[in-house]
């Protein structure tokens, strides 16, 4: 599909025409500049020539961080690379830039020269742990995000023990704010400014409102997070389903409905919330023993027939993408000039439309000539980019 043949930004929403500079790389700051991205936001990924964003070494993540993203690959460790990235820098409404605080202003690119070149510039900086502060300049991944956010305190068992996340929700909890900080930003027409976004504090604000709430309960079980009844559970065919019987209309409603077949439910001890939180060992192993004798089909229907809040726990991304629920709705896509690999669409649903799969992911460098000849940039800026083209 040609450029001119792909379908358009949306012309409702306060980003479309927004420009965008993505010096970052892996994992928050392209998924912050995708969402903007997928709202209309004209996002260029600026690449190093030769390697580009490490990420492409995943294709499947990579394209689905980077649709809808335009690339140019500049050197900003030479002196031509940083004038062409200033004279795009003109022409743009924000960067958002990864490096560890302070390394953008060691190549001669901090805010006070960003500013200077754009005064309307915002200039979105995603680190660690922020741009001040004794952990400013310490190296960090998501997980040591997650030991200093407080998700450790939070109990989310019967047993109190607490695992790691599969999903990167630390970077994602970043990512999340840096994006809704930059949409913010960028309402207010000729505003620059330094928006500093810490991966860590992100997700302690997330968890500070469950971790808090603890400090003076000796044992974190007795906050009444964890219920016996609000967990997930093994049918007798080994499969997996989660009940979440939280209010006490529903749990009488499970226990009266299925007491003749079970001798367990037949105890009005456990009818309101408190007793049953209190009693959530009992309540939990009642509901073992309960849910163990059935299949996992037999259950399905039977807690249907009941409007149960129930649902299957999904192990696989073939049941994923299966579930009739997200089927409907049309959550996942394979782009059709994309890889293989299906995509899920921005998941919210506009009333006046969003075309979420404009353009896939682009090569390394693809858009460097487009970008140049479109702002008519100088003919030294021309010479770097053939260069780099064929080096």
């Amino acid at each position: 599909m040609t450029d001119s043949a792909r379908p358009a930004a949306p012309t409702w929403s306060a980003l479309t025409g927004k420009r965008i500079l993505d010096l970052s790389r892996l994992l928050p700051g392209p998924y912050a500049t995708s969402l903007l991205a997928d709202l209309g936001a004209d996002v260029i990924k600026i690449e190093t020539p030769r390697t580009g964003d490490p990420l492409r070494v995943a294709p499947d993540l990579f394209d689905a961080l980077n649709r809808n993203k335009r690339s140019v690959t500049l050197d900003l460790r030479d002196e031509d690379g940083r004038d062409a990235f200033l004279d795009l820098v003109r022409t743009a409404d924000a960067v958002v830039e990864s490096f560890r605080p302070g390394v953008l202003d060691g190549m001669g690119l901090g805010y006070a020269t960003l500013h200077e070149a754009n005064p309307r510039l915002v200039l979105c900086s995603l680190s660690g742990y922020g741009q001040t502060g004794p952990y400013a300049q310490k190296p960090g991944h998501e997980l040591n995000f997650l030991g200093l956010s407080g998700f450790f305190t939070v109990p989310g068992r019967l047993d109190g023990h607490i695992t790691r996340p599969g999903v990167r929700i630390g970077d994602m909890a970043g990512a999340m704010h840096a994006a809704l900080a930059l949409t913010a930003a960028l309402g207010a027409d000729g505003e620059g400014q330094h928006i500093d976004v810490s991966l860590s504090e992100s997700i302690t604000a997330w968890c500070s409102l469950f971790a808090l709430p603890l400090r003076n309960i000796p044992d974190p079980l007795d906050a009444g997070l964890v219920q016996g009844d609000n967990d997930v559970f093994t049918t007798a065919d080994g499969r997996c389903l989660s009940l979440a019987t939280y209010e006490d209309k529903f749990w009488h409603r499970f226990r009266t409905e299925l007491a003749d077949e079970f001798e367990a439910l037949k105890t009005s001890a456990y009818d309101r919330r408190a007793a049953r939180t209190a009693a959530r060992q009992a309540v939990g192993d009642l509901l073992r023993g309960v849910f163990q004798a059935r299949d996992f089909v037999w259950w399905e229907k039977r807690l249907a027939e009941l409007n149960a809040p129930w649902a299957p726990v999904l192990t696989s991304p073939g049941e994923l993408l299966a579930d009739p629920h997200t089927t409907a709705r049309q959550l996942f896509t394979v782009p059709s000039d994309s890889a293989v690999c299906p995509q899920a669409r921005f998941p919210v649903t506009f009333g006046a439309g969003l075309d979420t799969f404009r353009s896939p992911a682009p090569s390394l460098g693809q858009h460097t000539q487009e970008l140049f000849d479109e702002h008519a940039l100088t003919t030294r800026q021309q010479m770097y980019s053939d260069h780099h083209a064929s080096t």
